[in-house]
């Protein structure tokens, strides 16, 4: 009965982090077209108040228990640092710099990254089996990066995008080791409200755009889709889902947070009309 009872459980960790990986495939085409409009930081702020906004009104209905143990308090404030602040604002200078399909390619490297730190991190074992995956990953999105035609992007933005893909690896390893008791929901809460608190002072010089942002209905439908959809629900699914599974298995199975990234974005691109000519002006 335990045995079934984890299959299950670990069906349903992954199921969470299938659809995270889906709305993330479709968030580099509309950060592309927000980006066109807004600079990587700010949209970054915006996306996070919403997605505050969001989390608070969910925890007050659903009323979780706000206490987390002390020990995990550190590692939520590098949740936020690393991968929520780092890692997300990277991707958006990389997406703005380069292209929404190279910044799926790039990041399709994240899961082999994930059993690096965790064996760095977490003592977990090399086998022979993670490290031919790491290396195919990593020989794969290099002879792609290499060799494909997928535009003529600034390098910088695939520079940054690498950085994301690492820093977003880093901090799904640390997410790990949050305990499990802990309402995932105050957790992502949490580390959100780190990196909101972190960006702040960078982006006082440009807050002043926020009301032209918000007087364009189109970049407003962009700026909620981030915070609600692609922050606010993803980012609380990838921490659940990480929390049953664990890092080094999902980074091992076929399903994978890069490879779904690049198909949600090819479909999302051409159900909008506009991925080709996006692809084409690089």
């Amino acid at each position: 009965m335990r045995q079934i009872s984890k299959v299950n459980q670990t069906m349903v960790g992954t199921l969470y982090l299938v659809i995270a990986a889906s709305i993330w495939g479709g968030m580099y085409v509309v950060s592309k077209m927000v980006l066109v409009f807004v600079s990587p930081l700010l949209l970054l702020w915006l996306r996070y108040i919403v997605a505050l906004v969001t989390l608070v009104v969910l925890v007050f209905a659903t009323q979780p228990s706000w206490r987390v143990r002390a020990g995990d308090l550190w590692l939520i404030a590098g949740v936020g640092i690393t991968g929520y602040a780092v890692s997300v604002w990277a991707q958006f200078v990389g997406t703005a710099l380069s292209t929404a399909q190279m910044g799926a390619v790039i990041t399709s490297a994240t899961p082999a990254f994930m059993v690096v730190f965790a064996r760095i991190m977490r003592r977990e074992r090399m086998t022979r089996r993670k490290t031919l995956a790491v290396a195919v990953a990593t020989i794969g999105v290099l002879f792609i990066v290499g060799v494909s035609k997928m535009g003529h992007g600034n390098p910088w933005g695939v520079v940054a995008l690498a950085i994301a893909a690492i820093t977003w690896a880093f901090m799904s390893v640390l997410v790990t080791g949050i305990a499990r008791e802990s309402s995932q929901l105050v957790v992502t809460l949490y580390a959100i409200a780190v990196a909101t608190l972190a960006i702040t002072p960078l982006c006082f010089a440009q807050l002043h755009e926020v009301p032209a942002v918000l007087s364009h209905p189109l970049l407003v439908g962009g700026v909620l889709y981030l915070g609600v959809v692609s922050t606010a629900l993803a980012f609380f699914l990838w921490t659940k889902g990480l929390q049953i599974v664990g890092a080094t298995w999902l980074s091992l199975r076929d399903v994978q947070k890069g490879d779904l990234h690049g198909t949600g974005t090819s479909l999302s691109g051409l159900r909008s009309g506009r991925f080709s000519r996006d692809e084409e002006n690089g």
